[in-house]
């Protein structure tokens, strides 16, 4: 009688698995365009934040640089790596992908940061993979990497 049990309860906790696999498996992925090409819009969500957004709510100010782009963008490399739980998967000449990790549930948040040379600044874009809101994580970690920037000289 105990394995019937079990037998019935298996269809019952895939049946509410099922959900999170979908909506992990549509997750927000990072571009993969060309260097120069514009960062991902953000979607409709509250939980991403982007220089390149139009909209007040998804809005945040790029990186205006003040030192040359080159020297500005390795301290922008290092800036990242001080980010708490944050870890870089990508550097190229002028584009960084990073993934940030949220304090308690461990969700996955994307850093983008472009470098536009001829614009004098990095746009930067962050945002969670999941879920509605963010309680504004992303935009503060944003900032933070404008603090450190700033106290390193490199930005406005």
């Amino acid at each position: 009688m105990w394995d019937a049990a079990r037998r019935i309860g298996k269809p019952r906790i895939r049946a509410r698995l099922a959900p999170l696999v979908l909506l992990a498996a549509c997750a927000m992925v990072p571009r993969s365009g060309p260097p120069d090409a514009p960062l991902a819009p953000c979607p409709e969500r509250p939980n991403c934040v982007s220089s390149e957004a139009v909209d007040a709510r998804h809005r945040v100010g790029p990186l205006r640089l003040r030192l040359p782009a080159a020297q500005a963008w390795a301290a922008a490399q290092e800036a990242v790596d001080l980010l708490p739980r944050t870890q870089r998967l990508t550097t190229s000449p002028s584009y960084l992908h990073a993934i940030s990790r949220t304090r308690l549930l461990r969700f996955v948040d994307d850093l983008e940061l472009r470098l536009d040379v001829e614009g004098r600044k990095i746009d930067v874009r962050s945002a969670s993979r999941v879920g509605y809101g963010d309680l504004g994580v992303n935009r503060r970690r944003v900032e933070r990497l404008r603090a450190i920037l700033r106290e390193r000289g490199v930005v406005e």
